[in-house]
């Protein structure tokens, strides 16, 4: 992964400087003055250039000095910036832009399998399927490292924010590359202490006066949400939590009945399907990257090798076996 510098350099006007105000802008002005606009705040600009607070003012004050003009105006919701500013705002966003596209250009261009690999994914991925896959892709390929970004919501891979991927959904963006490896099933379950009797499963009436467990909202599995509340009375969900290991620890501990991928309950002996898989909340788990880095080794090595390990378990996280 290529990390741009954020370190601010002193200013150094020469004597034309206030009869060319402009011809000592440097990118780092630039970078300030946009992080002042997405901050709007000095101590905010200060944190995300890794600068104080003292400097990023000083510099502001310098570089208003050389344009003549302010580029910013001090209201009670912060730093709003002027036309001026503005300007220099967008402009910024558009170098920015192209100082990314070149560099991940430029990574895409590697010639062997070494470096620095970004792969971003959510934790029951990580914890049930990628762990494993990761310390055998590291033993065949010791020269990557692997920084592992663990977030329910979509990275920017245009921006690099990740190199690869890994993610349940319908429909990829159409600015990505990839492949889809399997189909994750979605089935009830609940504590197999609290149903002994696994050839005699409750029926739905039986199930809708269980205590249920829910995602929460910020999670993004909305049609999961919109089928639990066709499926149990508002009242009987009990627990929300935003994420799907917290689901699977709830179900386990007693807390109640809901849906989860049958990858992660079915290698609990302490949980018993209610049902089965339900087509409705099937989701295709998918590889992807940006297509200027699909050729790039180390990204290939990644996608192939994940690709193999995670087809060969595609039948068990689709949820083909019998119900115990």
């Amino acid at each position: 992964m290529i990390v741009h510098s954020w370190q601010i350099k002193p200013f150094r006007y020469g004597a034309g400087s206030m009869s060319e105000p402009f011809s000592n802008l440097a990118w780092d002005d630039f970078r300030l003055v946009k992080a002042i606009a997405d901050a709007k705040s000095l101590p905010g600009a200060a944190e995300r250039l890794g600068v104080n607070h003292s400097t990023v003012f000083r510099r502001l004050g310098q570089i208003e000095q050389a344009i003549g003009t302010p580029l910013f105006e001090r209201h009670r919701s912060g730093y709003v910036p002027s036309g001026a500013g503005e300007e220099m705002v967008a402009l910024a966003a558009r170098l920015e832009e192209g100082i990314t596209d070149f560099a991940r250009r430029l990574a895409g261009r590697d010639f062997a399998p070494t470096g620095e690999l970004r792969v971003t994914t959510n934790d029951s991925f990580l914890v049930h399927l990628l762990t494993p896959a990761f310390a055998r892709f590291r033993d065949r390929f010791p020269g990557l490292r692997l920084d592992v970004v663990l977030s329910n919501q979509a990275l920017n891979l245009s921006r690099r924010d990740a190199d690869v991927a890994i993610r349940a959904t319908a429909s990829p963006p159409e600015t990505l590359v990839g492949r889809r490896v399997a189909s994750i099933a979605w089935a009830l379950y609940g504590r197999a202490a609290d149903f002994p009797d696994p050839t005699a499963p409750p029926d739905a009436a039986a199930l809708a006066e269980r205590c249920w467990v829910s995602p929460g909202d910020a999670l993004g599995l909305s049609k999961l949400v919109r089928h639990h509340r066709a499926t149990a009375p508002a009242e009987k969900v009990v627990y929300r939590v935003d994420s799907v290991l917290g689901l699977a620890e709830a179900v386990e501990s007693g807390i109640g009945i809901g849906h989860l991928p049958c990858f992660i309950a079915d290698a609990r002996p302490s949980m018993v399907r209610l049902a089965a898989p339900d087509p409705a909340l099937a989701a295709d788990l998918w590889l992807l990257t940006h297509p200027d880095l699909r050729h790039a080794p180390r990204v290939r090595a990644l996608m192939d090798f994940l690709a193999d390990e995670i087809g060969r378990q595609r039948h068990f996280i689709a949820g083909e076996r019998p119900l115990r």
